[in-house]
């Protein structure tokens, strides 16, 4: 059964494209390759969007399935961002904008639309358990931070600049703020309810998500305000993106140190494969794409080469994750319906 979740894998794949096109060093080949998987993410978002509208399940009362609704809006955001940055080498700078245009607005409205709903409903319908909270939670309010940092790749291509700045400013906000509160229940749970299911282990990674992709979008904002706003402001929108970067950047490695070794000690008592493993995939590339930024900022080697490095670690992540998507794609192993995904992953 198909459900927004199935998305992970267009933004995972769409992440190693960005994320390649980023890197503050260039690698011979790399770009040709970096184009040929953003066309693989093309095509998944295609076919996924096709498979939803087909026979899809819309998983509304699945209090589970129900986070992963943020998923689509940011396969949409994440292509959107790779036609203007590789795409247009192919379809040319003016098909590219309005591609991406359409792509970054339809997810930023489809973003907000989930950024609200999910939480009201988790609010007004039936409690959670006091140890329901996991990764997932952070899927609907990620988004806004998504729209935050592909806009400001947009804010040169538009005829009202000052406003999709400050409008990108405000979606960055809605999602920090958010993000902070969710992370803390999380932790919450890990230290007074340890364990859980193996299989909601892979989404402790989606913390680095708005992590990596709040110092991306500050590093971008910032560089996209020089010009657009009036001193101080624009020098301060500089000065922020590298003050506010390295110390977010700090605790995304802290987090995927803690996460890293949950994920190890899982594994060794048995981590069945799932589409949770997608979790692996894009929020480390985000991390990727705020390390290149803050190394092109801060004009740091040792940055540049640890988004090389980590550059390295999420595609190798990605061909397996990729991989093993497939066998299960091929096997029928993926294809669950949707009170079996809900107990599988809440029981491991």
């Amino acid at each position: 059964m198909i459900g927004p979740n199935w998305f992970a894998c267009v933004m995972g794949t769409g992440i190693v494209a960005t994320a390649a096109a980023t890197l503050p060093v260039d690698v011979p080949g790399l770009r040709t390759f970096a184009t040929l998987v953003w066309a693989l993410a093309v095509v998944l978002l295609i076919a996924v969007t096709g498979a939803l509208l087909r026979r899809g399940s819309w998983h509304a009362g699945d209090p589970v399935m129900v986070q992963f609704w943020g998923a689509p809006p940011m396969a949409l955001m994440t292509v959107g961002a790779g036609t203007l940055l590789l795409g247009r080498d192919l379809v040319g700078q003016p098909a590219a904008v309005a591609a991406d245009l359409v792509l970054w607005g339809t997810g930023t409205a489809l973003g907000l639309a989930v950024a609200v709903a999910v939480p009201y409903r988790m609010m007004t319908g039936t409690p959670a358990e006091p140890d329901a909270a996991f990764g997932g939670w952070l899927m609907p309010v990620v988004p806004p931070m998504v729209s935050a940092a592909t806009g400001a790749l947009l804010v040169r291509h538009v005829p009202f600049p000052r406003e999709l700045l400050l409008g990108c400013y405000a979606l960055a906000g809605i999602s920090l703020f958010a993000a902070v509160v969710v992370i803390t229940q999380i932790w919450a749970r890990l230290v007074r309810h340890p364990g859980g299911a193996a299989r909601s282990v892979p989404t402790l990674w989606i913390v680095l998500g708005p992590l990596g992709q709040s110092v991306t979008a500050f590093h971008l904002l910032g560089r996209s305000a020089e010009g657009v706003l009036d001193e101080p402001y624009a020098t301060g929108a500089q000065v922020i993106a590298l003050l506010y970067g390295v110390p977010a950047l700090g605790f995304a490695f802290f987090w995927a140190a803690l996460a890293g070794a949950i994920t190890l000690r899982t594994a060794r008592a048995g981590l069945p494969f799932s589409l949770t493993w997608w979790s692996f995939t894009f929020p480390v590339g985000t991390v990727v794409t705020g390390t290149s930024g803050m190394a092109v900022r801060s004009g740091s080697p040792a940055l540049a080469l640890l988004a090389l490095l980590l550059y390295g670690c999420l595609l190798a992540t990605w061909a397996v994750v990729a991989v093993r998507t497939g066998r299960g794609i091929r096997r029928g192993d993926l294809m669950y319906s949707p009170r079996a995904l809900r107990r599988s992953t809440l029981t491991g």
